[in-house]
């Protein structure tokens, strides 16, 4: 009976962590071990939350999940509220978002047209204005952006996610690579987006929750073909293999840890953002180390 009490008791002491992320294949591999309990989490228990990365941005401006993905370009919005973690990031090494159109255009001919983005907050539509400031940004959700090209409503789309290696299905054409231009001007590799930990929480629970998450992406990477398998429900419009490879691309060693030169990037993107007049400064970034 002692047994049963003692378990009834830590369990009553868990302390809920709601933790919200896209609902995408990369996304759930990397949180497979976590939303399957596959990982101990003494005195936490996490709720996830499945919601698209430019609403996970607004919400975050309310505090409303203890630990949430956003866009790296919606940080600086947040950072009085949020810390960032020093793992669970998307980098794009000379990969990354991308502009298409229904036919061949060249970048300097995007000037002045109408773009499906998938939000003013993401790390797409920033890069895309470092690259071209004149454009008319048409807020579109970023699974319909495909379409939007496709059936003339815009002039051209920016796609993440999936969409970068389904549009020429549509018969679209890649204008830009912005993975590639970002490492063309900088050398370093493109931070998308990354997961933040509510200040509030204090610097114990953050750390200790920085570290279930990357035991998470660690026991996926290492048990890579039953993470796959549960994150392919996830995969929209995708093959396993196809899957496979948009996962490889943004579950990573940078999904590990930043390390220096993630750091720098991050900071060069916040940087030139900020520089711009596209982000409010100062343009500082804060890492929570697990240390």
């Amino acid at each position: 009976m002692s047994g049963i009490r003692a378990t009834s008791e830590a369990a009553k002491e868990a302390v809920e962590i709601k933790l919200a992320h896209s609902p995408d294949s990369d996304d759930a591999f990397m949180f497979y071990a976590l939303a399957t309990h596959k990982l101990a989490t003494p005195g936490m228990k996490f709720t996830h939350v499945l919601s698209d990365i430019q609403s996970l941005n607004e919400t975050a401006l309310e505090e409303t999940y203890d630990v949430t993905a956003i866009s790296f370009a919606a940080y600086p919005s947040l950072r009085d509220k949020y810390i960032l973690l020093d793992c669970g990031a998307s980098f794009g090494e000379g990969y990354g978002p991308m502009v298409v159109a229904p036919h061949p255009v060249k970048p300097a001919e995007i000037a002045g047209k109408r773009i499906a983005v998938p939000g003013l907050k993401t790390t797409a539509y920033l890069t895309l204005k470092l690259l071209e400031p004149n454009f008319e940004p048409v807020v579109t959700a970023f699974d319909k952006i495909l379409d939007a090209v496709r059936d003339g409503v815009v002039d051209a789309g920016l796609l993440i996610h999936e969409g970068q290696l389904l549009f020429s299905q549509l018969g679209l054409h890649r204008v830009i690579d912005l993975g590639v231009w970002w490492q063309e001007q900088t050398g370093l590799p493109l931070p998308l987006g990354g997961n933040a930990v509510r200040r509030a929480l204090g610097p114990e629970l953050s750390r200790q929750i920085a570290r279930t998450i990357r035991h998470s992406v660690e026991y996926a990477l290492e048990h890579r073909e039953e993470a796959m398998n549960y994150a392919l429900q996830f995969a929209r419009d995708m093959d396993a293999d196809l899957a496979d490879k948009f996962v490889g691309m943004y579950v990573n060693k940078w999904t590990l840890g930043y390390g220096e030169v993630g750091r720098r990037a991050v900071c060069e993107l916040i940087e030139r953002g900020t520089r711009a007049g596209l982000l409010p400064g100062p343009p500082t970034v804060e890492f929570l180390s697990e240390e």
